[in-house]
């Protein structure tokens, strides 16, 4: 599995981001608390994209970087990182599926235009759960995978419509489209869905933990969080989030779809 987070606040360091808290991103890739049976640590990669300036907008396309090495091990990529200073960060460390490779181009993020995009789990049965959905791609999107995975294939099933979208409850639509179309063709999936276009961050839960904490200045979304302040909100199974600094929405997948 994996443990990933989006930040959206006052420019920081995306090395600060990665490491601060007694159990920052750094933390819960060798010592996770809340794997639920998905392994037992994430020492398989990392990457985090970012969107430059104090702000980000959507005209603003993220930067990125990702390293098939443990991020405690990459002493010379997160002193690199400390150089960055960004108001918009996605950031994950990796546990790879069994069979899948250990190469920097699996590790989210996932980028495309302006979105970013992380996946905390697996496919059940794959490849073949997930064959009828990828007979609908696009031929070249097929051939340009980044990496022979489940989570960049769900990636490309939904980067073409989220970056058509123009709000983020219709980006947040298109993640739990895909999560309940891959739930029903590959049972006991695991699909916990982050991405971020710089202004907003939108997720999904199934199966796997994820935390929520919301100042009146940001907004930090994140597999656990990485301390113990009162803020923190646990994001319960089956939910969709939609949040932006000093506001965050949480439904279950019902509701939403209801809506």
């Amino acid at each position: 599995m994996c443990r990933h987070l989006a930040y959206i606040g006052p420019p920081v360091r995306v090395r600060d981001l990665l490491t601060t808290g007694e159990h920052s991103l750094v933390h819960q890739s060798y010592q996770p608390r809340d794997m639920r049976g998905g392994g037992v640590a994430n020492a398989d990669g990392y990457g985090a994209a970012w969107w430059d300036g104090p702000a980000a907008a959507n005209s603003a396309l993220p930067a990125r970087y990702r390293s098939a090495k443990p991020i405690w091990a990459d002493t010379a990529g997160l002193d690199a990182l400390g150089a960055i200073t960004s108001g918009a960060i996605v950031a994950a460390v990796r546990s790879a599926t069994e069979g899948m490779p250990v190469i920097e181009t699996a590790c989210a993020p996932f980028l495309y235009r302006e979105w970013a995009f992380s996946h905390n789990g697996y496919v059940a049965g794959w490849p073949g759960s997930l064959a009828e959905q990828a007979q609908a791609l696009p031929v070249v999107d097929l051939m340009t995978l980044e990496a022979p995975t489940d989570s960049a294939v769900l990636w490309a099933l939904i980067r073409r419509e989220i970056a058509a979208t123009t709000t983020a409850e219709a980006a947040v639509a298109v993640l739990a489209d895909v999560m309940v179309r891959t739930q029903r063709a590959a049972p006991g999936s695991r699909l916990n869905f982050l991405a971020s276009n710089g202004e907003s961050v939108v997720a999904t839960t199934c199966v796997h933990s994820l935390a929520i904490s919301v100042t009146p200045e940001s907004v930090l979304v994140a597999s656990e969080p990485l301390c113990a302040a009162a803020e923190w909100q646990s994001v319960p199974d089956g939910h969709v989030v939609i949040a932006v600094p000093g506001k965050a929405r949480i439904a279950s997948v019902d509701e939403w779809k209801a809506a």
